[in-house]
């Protein structure tokens, strides 16, 4: 499989084995040693899914080992393959008016599915057993995504243990390391070998750091099994293990003083599934997403990052103008809906602490929304709310049970991300989720804004109805989840979810910021609030963070940290909207309104259209120039080839006088690699010549605690 950017090679006989994994942009090997397509635990025994055993040497794989190499007499043989177009994993619907740069869905390339039978010596039950191993290499892009299935075609239940769908011996690439924190402990808290699907306590592969790994790595992998609560890709991906390969590199690798290269990647969830496959039944696993990259410096690697976000998860593009009002009553909300269809706002969130009740499904509650509904889609506004699902409490019977007291687990010694949780995977979840799908049905809103969502935690009952036992209530609890947030991308409704659910629906996560930043007096969050849009997208495009506008008191800091009243802090009410919109970044604006006075309207109203007349490059991906430190100005680069505008260059000035520099500004990514013509706001065009190191000196002006802005054709 080849794209021209990565190449995947199998060999076909004896078994279906990857024999090279290449970077075909930098020109690198990525792979030393044959390990199984996959493996599957099925009734308590292991069956490795194609491979080849025997290589001599663990550190390289020269094309003259295989013909050394054999087949597993346990493993699972291949028997035939189709090749076909990539197909979508879930249906979505885009909301196009929020939409400035739109892609594919799925992403074109070519899907590749192996299909495998038992060994002839497998037990009885495992002859019924087929494992499809499915590839999908999209096209412009090095990135392969992988899957499982396995089909029960007998006449008996088997139980599905656990699963590895990848398992690659790659190159040595980072330095060595101690074992790292293993995901056991991140999110279950328990030592590794402890838990109960390991009674004997036997050594386990532990995971590398992640983060740190990132950092050496070639290879970007993060699977749609994401959950933890951290709202990063490295860290909330518990399914993505960097492992110690040994006992079989350990004789031909190198190891010192208990340090080793993590030089094996596997894709296995942390506990079970233990999965039920009925007679006629199919499993299918997680999606995991490889990616490979061509360079080392951080810009270009986050920009990868940013690129496979808009392919795998085009719906994180949709950027709607956004408030949060902070009363639900009808009077509040229209009140709300009516100054955002003035302003050029596009949404209304009815957020926490509002009164908003989504589980309230009486038939007079469920006519009231309905009726702010059609209020709010008449003046073209969508309308929703807020649900908090984690750490919401629970009853008793209800909760996620600690495998370590029997009891509701309330802590994360206990099994508990945070506090005391409802079990997802219970009669409670049942009841919970057919209430969010009927009230979405019932009133036709269009966003849901979901905190707390599932952040991983298992459940020891044997008495919920969603699962039987700890080792399957993971997977079970992620299945609910799951399913309900691809239910909402087909319905077109919008996710606001503070977690790391984009592979499964989800649309935006906080950028970044910390809620006590705006406890700070106002002056204080103007430049904060650039620094961590700044940090926010080095791995996200600005539609996938969103940001926080406390227009009334939010945790505290009184008067000095809020801006209402509106009309007596104009000066900072646009800085922050010049911060936000400059970056292409919305944010929660919370309060009763968006503006107190015409003059205030006109302020927000300004902002608004200049965001909306730029809003394609503003959209794009962006180049970090200088971080806010205010100390001197501060920069960003939006930058799109594809474009008539190919750069947008917002600056910022936090002194109270005015700021005259000479600065160079690198032009690769906006295309233009000969002269580029730039606009200072709608003034004259002035062309300049790119130097060789694809940059150009600007001289630029900034108002006093101001903000001004380039476009680059």
């Amino acid at each position: 499989m080849s794209n021209g950017l990565l190449s995947r090679t199998f060999t076909l006989v004896p078994n279906v084995a990857t024999i090279a994994l290449d970077n075909l942009m930098t020109g690198c090997s990525e792979l030393r040693a044959i390990r199984p397509e996959a493996l599957v635990v099925i009734n308590g025994k292991k069956y490795p899914i194609g491979g080849l055993y025997k290589q001599p040497v663990q550190n390289f794989l020269a094309f003259n080992f295989l013909e050394q190499m054999q087949n597993c007499d346990t493993a699972f043989i291949y028997t035939s393959h189709e090749i076909g177009p990539t197909i979508e994993r879930f249906p979505y619907r885009p909301k196009k008016e929020w939409i400035s740069n739109q892609y594919s869905w799925p992403a074109p390339g070519q899907r590749v599915t192996f299909t495998y039978k038992a060994a002839p010596k497998a037990p009885s039950e495992i002859q019924a057993i087929v494992v499809k191993v499915i590839y999908e290499l999209y096209d412009g892009a090095p990135i392969l995504s992988k899957q499982i299935e396995v089909e029960n075609l007998g006449k008996q239940a088997v139980i599905l243990e656990s699963f590895k769908s990848e398992i690659l011996a790659l190159t040595e690439t980072a330095p060595k390391v101690y074992y790292g924190e293993p995901h056991e402990i991140r999110i279950l808290a328990q030592e590794p070998g402890t838990y109960i699907q390991n009674p004997k306590k036997e050594p386990v592969q532990t995971d590398a750091p992640r983060d740190y790994i990132d950092r050496f790595t070639q290879l970007f992998v993060v699977t749609d099994y994401a959950m933890g609560g951290d709202m990063e890709a490295m860290k909330d991906n518990p399914a993505v293990r960097w492992v110690f390969d040994h006992p079989q590199y350990e004789a031909t690798g190198i190891r010192y003083y208990g340090q080793y290269k993590p030089a094996r990647l596997e894709v296995s969830p942390l506990i079970g599934p233990n999965y039920e496959i009925e007679p006629g039944k199919t499993f299918q696993s997680c999606t995991a997403f490889e990616m490979l990259r061509d360079a080392t410096d951080s810009e270009r690697r986050g920009l990868a990052e940013c690129r496979f976000w808009r392919m795998m998860a085009p719906w994180t593009q949709e950027n709607p103008i956004l408030m949060h009002v902070r009363r639900s009553d009808e009077e509040s909300v229209k009140s709300a809906i009516d100054q955002c269809a003035n302003v050029g706002f596009e949404m209304v969130i009815m957020t926490f602490g509002s009164g908003f009740n989504i589980e309230n499904n009486s038939p007079e509650y469920l006519s009231i929304m309905k009726r702010l509904n059609e209020y709010a889609s008449s003046k073209g506004i969508t309308l929703g709310g807020y649900s908090l699902l984690a750490s919401r409490g629970a009853k008793d019977k209800d909760a996620a049970i600690s495998r370590e007291t029997g009891k509701p687990a309330v802590t994360r010694e206990e099994g508990s991300r945070f506090g005391k949780s409802p079990c997802l995977a219970s009669e409670w979840g049942n009841t919970y989720f057919n209430t969010l799908r009927n009230f979405f049905k019932e009133t036709g809103m269009g966003i849901f804004e979901n905190d707390g969502s599932y952040p991983g935690d298992p459940c020891a009952s044997t008495q919920h109805n969603g699962h039987k036992g700890y080792l399957d209530s993971q997977w079970k609890q992620w299945e609910m989840i799951r399913d309900f947030y691809r239910w909402c991308r087909q319905e077109s409704i919008y996710l606001n979810v503070p977690d790391w659910y984009f592979l499964s629906g989800s649309n935006k996560v906080p950028m970044g910021y910390v809620e006590t930043n705006w406890s700070l007096p106002r002056e204080y969050q103007e430049v904060i609030e650039r620094q961590n849009i700044f940090d926010g997208t080095w791995n996200k495009t600005p539609s996938m963070g969103y940001m926080f506008v406390p227009l009334t008191q939010y945790h505290g800091g009184g008067e000095a940290a809020t801006i209402e009243p509106l009309c007596e802090h104009l000066d900072h009410y646009q800085i922050r909207l010049q911060n936000l919109f400059g970056a292409g970044v919305q944010a929660c604006y919370r309060g009763p309104r968006l503006y107190d006075t015409e003059e205030t309207r006109q302020l927000v109203t300004h902002w608004v259209a200049f965001y909306k007349k730029h809003r394609n490059i503003l959209d794009s991906d962006l180049i970090h120039l200088r971080r806010p430190d205010g100390r001197d100005w501060d920069g960003i680069l939006h930058v799109n080839p594809n474009l008539k505008h190919k750069g947008f260059l917002s600056v910022y000035n936090p002194l109270p006088i005015t700021i005259e520099r000479n600065i160079r500004v690198p032009v690769y990514y906006t295309g233009l690699h000969n002269r580029v013509s730039v606009k200072e706001k709608d003034g004259k065009a002035i062309v300049h010549t790119v130097k060789r190191d694809y940059s150009i000196q600007l001289k630029i002006s900034i108002p006093p605690k101001g903000f001004n802005w380039y476009v680059f054709e």
